[in-house]
């Protein structure tokens, strides 16, 4: 049994409830060229449970980008209340043999967000194929996460604009019933910035407009995750839709977080550049503490979990926020406010901080 050293020990190894986890489910969406297939990931117990879903990155793991990828993230985030739906995105590595031909191949970036709004049109399907789920869901409480290309496809839905390549029209794919994100190594800004050696494989990503972005999100950004083959900005450059984009918004750097986080898509992935359970576990639950905090089910959550993982010397990161009217102010988080769905999960203008000392094939896209 692995020995943890974190200070945070006790907060980031607890005793997890049982989860359940159905997969696959099909959904038929008519002008899809294959069936939409979804994981589903939920507590045993609860009631009234808040959805979350989420998108796949593009990198070139075979099975972990995919809707069999990302457990570490998605059972914490059922065990902490939560129904999670992973999708089988088009783009999915082991779909390309299936798809290679079909327009949109290979990041099938307006199919991806798509397939997030059949979802939740879809949620009574959903609930009648998994029975342990039956009138437990509160589809009034619905948030978006996605790693990579699958922060980009949450940046979509959460309100940012691009435009087509193919027809020269801007890109509206926002879905009102989403009213939080949770993005993860995400696109930042397009423009001349985005120059890296592989940028122009994906010109889509070029017209990003963060500044459209108003629904509420917590970004997160490792400080070390430095994609040079979409941009010579920098790790900086993740952090764009937390500084680009209108409150409120939180980001949450993670200190010493590559692109993976540790290994969020997997433990023991060989993709995974900066191997830490510890660090996946943080990220994991600081996501998970600010939707609980932002659907109003424990106000304080947020602030529990940032005294444990991003205050002290062996801080995992730094957080901060802004409000809808781009007020920034820094200081230690000592207290949590109740507010609605779209308010900040922080409170009103302040923010926390704490100190402390691959392309298309095989890199993540995004």
């Amino acid at each position: 049994m692995p020995e943890w050293t974190s200070v945070a020990d006790t907060y980031l190894h607890p005793s997890a409830p049982p989860v359940l986890s159905v997969s696959p489910l099909t959904l038929t969406v008519p002008g899809r060229p294959l069936d939409l297939e979804v994981r589903v990931s939920a507590p045993l117990t609860g009631t009234d449970l808040p959805v979350i879903l989420l998108s796949h990155g593009h990198g070139g793991a075979y099975g972990l980008s995919s809707l069999d990828g990302y457990l570490p993230l998605a059972k914490v985030w059922a065990a902490r209340g939560f129904v999670v739906i992973q999708p089988n995105h088009l783009s999915a590595p082991r779909l390309s043999h299936q798809v290679a031909e079909v327009p949109g191949a290979p990041l099938f970036w307006r199919s991806r967000a798509e397939d997030m709004s059949h979802i939740i049109d879809r949620l009574d399907e959903i609930e009648q194929a998994v029975p342990q789920l039956a009138g437990r869901i509160d589809r009034g409480k619905v948030a978006v996460a996605g790693h990579s290309l699958g922060g980009f496809t949450a940046e979509l839905l959460l309100g940012a604009r691009i435009t087509d390549p193919d027809t020269d029209e801007e890109v509206d794919l926002l879905d009102p019933r989403i009213t939080q994100g949770v993005l993860i190594g995400a696109t930042g800004r397009g423009g001349d910035t985005f120059n890296g050696f592989a940028a122009d494989r994906v010109p889509v990503f070029r017209t990003m407009n963060l500044t459209t972005m108003t629904t509420p999100a917590l970004v997160i950004a490792g400080d070390k995750d430095d994609s040079q083959h979409w941009t010579t900005m920098g790790p900086d450059w993740h952090a764009d839709p937390y500084h680009l984009a209108p409150g409120p918004k939180t980001l949450l750097t993670v200190f010493n977080g590559e692109h993976l986080f540790g290994g969020i898509q997997g433990h023991d992935s060989v993709e995974t550049t900066d191997e830490s359970p510890d660090r996946v576990a943080a990220v994991a639950e600081l996501a998970a503490t600010y939707l609980r905090t932002a659907f109003d089910s424990d106000a304080t959550a947020w602030r529990t979990a940032q005294d444990a993982l991003t205050t002290g010397p062996d801080a995992f990161g730094r957080v901060e926020s802004k409000e809808d009217h781009d007020t920034h102010h820094v200081q230690h988080i000592r207290k949590a406010g109740h507010m609605t769905h779209r308010q900040h999960p922080i409170g009103s203008g302040f923010t926390a901080a704490s100190t402390a000392d691959d392309v298309l094939a095989g890199t993540e896209a995004g």
